[in-house]
C-alpha cells in the first residue's frame, strides 16, 4: 500500500485473463456552453484541445440529451439525478437533501435542509437590498478562513438567539458550502434564488420570499451581514486582496429523500469519485461508496493526481465508476474563461486520457460515458436548461463516425429527452 497525491492506493492488478467490461461515467461539470465572442463564436469545448476525448468520439457515438427537464431548476440537483438513472421529476425534492445525505446528517420527519452559501456582497453604504451579489462562493473561500466565518456568526448572541427561534442550526464544513437544517418546517410556497444564477444584480428581489414564513430566512441574511460586513475576520480578507464574506445565502431547499438501489436497477455495484456533497449524496443514496480525496477542492487546483489514481483503484474493484470533475462550472461561475478551458483541456489529458490508456494496457474492455450535465453559460456566468452533448464509447467497436466532441457534434446525432435513460445506455439495456 503506498500514498500517492493525497490518496492512499492498494496495489492490486486485474488479472489480463479475466476479461469483464468496466464502466467509467465522466462528467465535466457545466463544461457545455453556447458560442462565446472572445472564442471567435466557438464554444470552450470546441477550442480547449482534447485529444483523448474526441479519438473516442471518432469512434463512438455522440449526441445531445436533455438532463434539466422543465420545470425543474437548470442545475447539478437535477442534472446528475437524472445522469444516474433516477427521473428528477419523480425523485427530486431539493439539492440539499442529497448534500446532506454525503455528509451523514440524518434528517427527521419534517426537517428541511438548505444550501448555505458563504457569499460576498458589495461594499458600501446603501441598503442591504440595493447591494450586489459578487461572487457565491466568497472567492472560492479556503476551508480554514470558511471556518473561521461560520464561527464568527455562530458565536456572535445575536445570531445564535435567532437561529434557536427559527428551530435551525448549521453544520460547519471547510468550503463555501455550507448546510443548514430547519426543524418542524413548511417551506411550501417559499421562493429560494440560486445565488451564481444571479451574479452581478442587486439582491434584494432575490431573497426568501412568498409568504411570511420566507421571512425568517430574509432576517437571518441581513443579520448575519450586519455581524460579517466589518468584522475583523472579514476586514483580513479585503486587506489580503480577497473577496470579503460578508455575508450568507439560503437556497437548494428541500426535504428528505429516498432513491432506488443501483444495485437492484442494475445488477452491480460502483462508486463515485468527486469533491462535491451533491455528487456523492446521491451516490450514497443510491448505494455507491463515496470516495473522497485529499485535496480534491472542486476547484481549478483540484488534486488531479489523487482522482486520477482513486478512480483507477476503484475501476479495479468495481464495475462501475462515476468521475466528476467541478472545476469547469465553478470556473464559469467566477467569470474566469482561460480556466474554464484549461479545466476542460486537464479533464482530458490529466485524467480521462490517462485511465482510458490504463483501460486498454490492461486489455479491459470498457464502455465510456462522458459528459457536461447542464450548459455554465460564459455569457450569464449562470446555468442553462439546453440539451448537452454525450459521448458513448466503447472498446471493442468502431462506429465510423469520425468527428469530434463538442455542442455541433451533439446536435448531429441521437437525441435523448430523458438524460435518465443515459445509463441504460451505457449498460447496454
Amino acid at each position: 500500500m503506498k500514498k500517492t497525491a493525497g490518496y492512499v492506493i492498494i496495489e492490486k492488478e486485474i488479472p489480463k485473463e479475466v476479461l469483464f467490461t468496466k464502466y467509467l461515467l465522466v462528467i465535466g461539470d457545466g463544461m457545455a456552453d453556447d458560442p462565446v465572442p472572445q472564442l471567435g463564436n466557438k464554444t470552450p469545448l470546441q477550442t480547449a484541445p482534447t485529444p483523448a476525448i474526441d479519438r473516442m468520439a471518432a469512434k463512438g457515438i455522440v449526441g445531445s440529451v436533455i438532463n434539466c427537464p422543465p420545470p425543474l431548476p437548470a442545475g447539478s440537483e437535477t442534472a446528475i439525478l437524472s445522469i444516474f438513472g433516477c427521473d428528477p421529476r419523480k425523485y427530486f425534492t431539493g439539492r440539499s437533501p442529497m448534500e446532506a445525505a454525503a455528509a451523514g446528517i440524518a434528517m427527521r420527519p419534517g426537517d428541511a435542509a438548505f444550501r448555505c452559501n458563504l457569499v460576498t456582497f458589495e461594499d458600501g453604504d446603501m441598503p442591504m437590498e440595493e447591494k450586489k451579489i459578487l461572487s457565491h462562493s466568497a472567492g472560492s473561500i479556503d476551508g480554514p478562513s470558511a471556518l473561521e466565518t461560520v464561527e464568527v456568526l455562530l458565536s456572535d448572541p445575536r445570531f445564535a438567539r435567532a437561529m434557536e427561534e427559527a428551530r435551525m442550526e448549521i453544520h460547519r464544513f471547510p468550503a463555501f458550502r455550507q448546510i443548514a437544517v430547519q426543524h418542524e418546517s413548511d417551506i411550501s410556497g417559499i421562493r429560494f434564488t440560486p445565488p451564481h444564477d444571479h451574479l452581478g444584480e442587486q439582491i434584494g428581489q432575490y431573497f426568501p420570499a412568498g409568504n411570511e414564513r420566507a421571512e425568517v430566512f430574509a432576517h437571518l441574511m441581513k443579520l448575519a451581514h450586519e455581524i460579517l460586513d466589518h468584522h475583523p475576520v472579514t476586514e483580513k480578507r479585503r486587506a489580503a486582496g480577497k473577496l470579503p464574506a460578508n455575508g450568507i445565502w439560503f437556497w437548494a431547499e428541500g426535504t428528505a429523500v429516498e432513491l432506488p438501489s443501483f444495485r437492484e436497477q442494475y445488477g452491480m455495484d460502483g462508486a463515485v469519485i468527486s469533491a462535491v456533497p451533491l455528487c456523492h449524496g446521491i451516490g450514497v443514496l443510491r448505494g455507491l461508496e463515496m470516495v473522497e480525496v485529499e485535496g480534491a477542492t472542486g476547484e481549478l487546483d483540484t488534486n488531479f493526481e489523487g482522482k486520477l489514481e482513486a478512480t483507477w483503484e476503484k475501476l479495479n474493484q468495481y464495475d462501475f465508476v462515476c468521475l466528476h470533475l467541478e472545476a469547469p462550472d465553478e470556473c464559469t461561475h467566477n467569470g474566469d474563461l482561460p480556466g474554464k478551458l484549461q479545466a476542460i483541456e486537464w479533464l482530458d489529458s490529466k485524467l480521462v486520457g490517462p485511465l482510458v490508456e490504463r483501460l486498454e494496457e490492461a486489455e479491459l474492455d470498457h464502455r465510456v460515458l462522458v459528459l457536461s450535465d447542464h450548459k455554465t453559460l460564459t455569457a450569464t456566468r449562470g446555468h442553462g436548461s439546453a440539451p448537452v452533448p454525450f459521448l458513448i464509447y466503447d472498446s471493442r467497436k468502431d462506429t465510423g463516425r469520425g468527428g469530434v466532441y463538442d455542442e455541433p457534434a451533439g446536435e448531429t446525432g441521437p437525441f435523448v429527452e430523458n438524460g435518465n435513460v443515459l445509463l441504460d445506455m451505457l449498460f447496454e439495456k
